[in-house]
């Protein structure tokens, strides 16, 4: 049936690439990705802060069913993230403290929500990822439809089967599959360049030059 089926996923980013990513702030990847990736500012983490990074397994859900997410932490492989285009709508939670501690006991990396989730007070208090775009205490039908493993987009940022995921206190970015290595080596270089500016404001030695060379090239008056 269109709009109700079960995909197998075909490819994934492997552990130690998402190893690798972990020290490196999302800031700097999204500068190197053009600054044209983003899962929205409305997608914020619901737990301590704990850095989320694993491989998507992607669920698309009617708004406020969570039947399709159920079935997705059945199938999903340790490390995994979860992650959810429920429409953005904020009616009824999709996950809650039980979902939660049912994907922890998968060993699943974390879970991402276009949409609400509940049990917020619990999830604050928790190390486990999660992303959410808001909470209601509403709890979710289980009806369907929905599809796992397919293609979904989180305020236009596409996101494939396998595709990295990656979270922090800034907020979600997905890399796709086939661009996880050149994205890492632009980052790490600009995490060197920037750890290097740090260090030179901690010194007293930060150049600023470029500012007023940049206003001059504007045409700025000074």
């Amino acid at each position: 049936m269109i709009g109700f089926q079960i995909h197998t996923r075909t490819r994934a980013v492997s552990a130690d690439t998402v190893k690798k990513f972990a020290a490196i702030p999302v800031a700097n990847i999204s500068d190197m990705m053009s600054r044209m990736t983003a899962g929205g500012a409305r997608l914020r983490p619901m737990h301590d802060g704990t850095l989320l990074a694993g491989a998507a397994v992607t669920v698309r859900t009617r708004p406020g069913d969570n039947l399709m997410v159920h079935k997705a932490l059945d199938i999903a492989q340790p490390g995994d993230v979860i992650v959810v285009d429920a429409g953005g709508d904020l009616t009824n939670a999709i996950i809650g403290e039980i979902m939660v501690a049912y994907a922890q006991t998968r060993k699943l990396a974390g879970i991402v929500i276009n949409g609400a989730i509940r049990d917020a007070g619990t999830l604050r208090k928790g190390s486990f990822p999660v992303y959410a775009a808001g909470i209601t205490h509403r709890g979710p039908y289980k009806d369907g439809p929905g599809e796992i493993n397919c293609t979904i987009a989180l305020d236009g940022m596409t996101i494939e089967p396998g595709d990295l995921i990656l979270g922090d206190e800034d907020g979600l970015l997905s890399i796709p599959f086939d661009q996880v290595e050149a994205a890492y080596k632009a980052a790490s270089d600009k995490h060197v360049v920037e750890e290097k500016m740090l260090a030179d404001i901690a010194a007293g030695k930060f150049d600023t030059s470029w500012v007023d060379a940049r206003l001059k090239a504007l045409g700025c008056i000074m």
